[in-house]
């Protein structure tokens, strides 16, 4: 590799996606306060299990993630240019696990919290990111690897 600073970008994304997430949290305290509480008719011992369950597994894939991100040292944020594609731990189930992560941890929180509309806005929220974020990243990822990646794409799914 040359000596000289790479001018070489990642994806095109411009706003940092967990942001999208705590976005998607924030949104849910405020609807809960300005709308109407929004609860779910469950014991709340099985409620906040359940919700901490989800939370750890969203955690477990974000982890996981980043575990080979630093095996390869790579750096996760999407903008930063990606020098090889990983097809180990959870890249060989799904394409994004740490956005899929992401979104377990907001739905989590909305059951743990006993608020719904923070689960409800975890959907909105990935569809945002999908649009700033995962088709930018694809976009790059096919420029930059071909035929590799789109061999990638047809095996596995982009989140579950």
């Amino acid at each position: 590799m040359n000596d000289a600073i790479s001018t070489e970008r990642g994806a095109r994304v411009a706003f940092p996606p967990p942001l999208v997430f705590l976005s998607s949290i924030l949104l849910g305290v405020v609807c809960r306060y300005t709308v109407a509480p929004a609860r779910l008719p469950v014991d709340s011992a099985i409620r906040i299990i359940a919700g901490l369950l989800v939370i750890l597994t969203g955690v477990g894939f974000i982890v996981w993630a980043q575990v080979f991100f630093a095996r390869t040292g790579q750096n996760p944020i999407p903008w930063k240019p990606t020098p090889e594609l990983i097809f180990q731990g959870p890249y060989r189930f799904t394409r994004n696990p740490m956005y899929l992560g992401m979104t377990l941890v907001v739905v989590g929180f909305g059951l743990a919290l006993n608020n719904l509309w923070i689960s409800l806005f975890a959907l909105p929220g990935l569809l945002v990111v999908h649009v700033m974020a995962v088709l930018p990243e694809e976009r790059y990822l096919s420029e930059k690897f071909g035929e590799s990646y789109k061999q990638y794409l047809a095996q596995v799914r982009r989140y579950i």
